[in-house]
């Protein structure tokens, strides 16, 4: 509605995981280091935590978009499934074809698979999103999984991207065997101040439809003081408040966002 006011190509603050807009924060920059560290070295699996709305699974789909085309992947979005529902579609997401009539079928293809894939020097990574959703079962399953490997390597890495609680679950004593097995840690924490002031600029520099990437909006110091008060630096909160912001500013027709109007806006939608 207040592209065309603003001069934008696209909404800035879309609340979408588009990889796009993927802002290299400190530590989104290093939470994207250690998984393409524990990928290229094969250490098995990978967790990386955060709280709701921190950018984890932007940063899961920025990854799929740079990794080598030696790199086969699957990503399971919503991993509320059965064991059994969860193997079928790890297969499928790597394109293996066939009829599989019990587990075992579908271990052995995905293990001959594996096989293949690394005697012509690829390798294979499963990205499991939300996956603090997965039952013991299903990471008992995770675990067997983690097994498939040669003298050498590990034949496919596991990605775990999750809420805090992924953490604590996996201490539970039925999972210890798991736990052990996990070599990469990462928590994302929100972004500081300074960042979220680089974030929002960001973002408008993106959307922008102009040349040189200019906007003519302006977020008061002031504003961005509150966006930091009412969002606590979660890039979603922020995305939010933020579109809410540029819509009252379309309507009074003024391109300065003033901390008056973050107040206004975080009373309605936060």
């Amino acid at each position: 509605m207040y592209n065309e006011f603003y001069n934008f190509r696209e909404d800035p603050f879309n609340v979408t995981s588009d990889p796009d807009f993927f802002f290299s924060s400190k530590n989104h920059t290093e939470a994207f280091s250690h998984l393409l560290y524990g990928i290229t070295q094969r250490k098995g699996i990978i967790v990386v935590t955060g709280e709701i709305g921190t950018g984890k699974t932007t940063l899961c789909r920025t990854l799929l978009n740079n990794l080598d085309q030696k790199i086969k992947t699957a990503f399971i979005l919503n991993p509320r499934f059965s064991d059994l529902q969860l193997l079928q579609m790890i297969v499928a997401d790597l394109g293996i074809s066939g009829e599989f009539k019990n587990k075992f079928a579908l271990i052995n293809a995905l293990n001959e698979f594996l096989i293949r894939e690394t005697s012509i020097g690829n390798n294979v990574v499963l990205i499991i999103d939300e996956a603090q959703n997965l039952g013991v079962s299903q990471l008992e399953q995770i675990r067997l999984l983690s097994n498939l490997e040669t003298e050498k390597q590990k034949l496919l890495q596991i990605i775990l991207i999750g809420q805090p609680e992924l953490d604590q679950y996996l201490k539970l004593p039925e999972l210890r065997q798991l736990n052990q097995r996990v070599t990469v840690r990462y928590h994302i924490p929100p972004l500081d101040q300074k960042e979220l002031e680089n974030y929002i600029h960001h973002r408008l520099k993106i959307a922008s439809a102009q040349i040189q990437n200019k906007y003519k909006v302006y977020f008061t110091d002031k504003a961005i003081d509150a966006v930091y008060q009412h969002s606590y630096g979660t890039p979603r909160m922020i995305n939010i408040l933020c579109d809410r912001a540029l819509l009252a500013g379309f309507v009074a027709e003024t391109y300065t966002i003033d901390e008056s109007i973050i107040h206004q806006c975080a009373q309605e939608v936060l």
